[in-house]
């Protein structure tokens, strides 16, 4: 992709012409939290694949096609918002969202781990990859990172909830 993007890049310079994208600015946002559970419990709890409306629970969600295996599609919000299951092991899961004509494509991927620590504890990893270089300057990709990271926190600290719970 970077590769494609830079030929690109390069053409519209020679022709005379501004590049019509900008170049990617992919950032990681990772985050944890501790949970007093083993992480096979944990993740019984909350590692289902539309179990994403259990902790965000603004969040309607419907598979659309699979069986929560590799290649299931879920939809969120009321359709606006397509996830598609790219990794998956016992204790984790991958996705990513599609390109949408029309629309800046940020290559979207979230990944999702119940991390055993000790026999009775373990750790809820969510990480985010994204590309931040359709924000307008600095101020607004530190912003929408910042949302994204409050979004995300919020919804590991109901997964603990839900996962502790007896």
């Amino acid at each position: 992709m970077q590769r494609f993007s830079t030929v690109l890049t390069a053409l519209a310079m020679l022709a005379g012409a501004a590049p019509a994208f900008a170049a990617p600015e992919y950032v990681t946002i990772a985050m944890e939290i501790e949970v007093n559970k083993p992480a096979a419990e944990v993740w019984a709890k909350v590692g289902e694949y539309c179990d994403i409306s259990e902790w965000f629970p603004q969040l309607d969600c419907v598979m659309t096609s699979g069986d929560g295996g590799m290649g299931t599609v879920r939809v969120l919000a009321g359709g606006r918002v397509t996830e598609i299951l790219i990794a998956k092991t016992d204790l984790s899961y991958g996705y990513t969202q599609p390109v949408t004509e029309g629309q800046f494509y940020s290559l979207y991927h979230g990944f999702m781990e119940a991390k055993p620590v000790t026999a009775t504890t373990s750790k809820l990893l969510y990480t985010l990859v994204l590309d931040e270089s359709d924000k307008a300057d600095q101020a607004a990709k530190d912003a929408d990172i910042a949302r994204r990271r409050t979004q995300f926190e919020a919804g590991l600290a109901k997964m603990k909830e839900i996962a502790e719970a007896p």
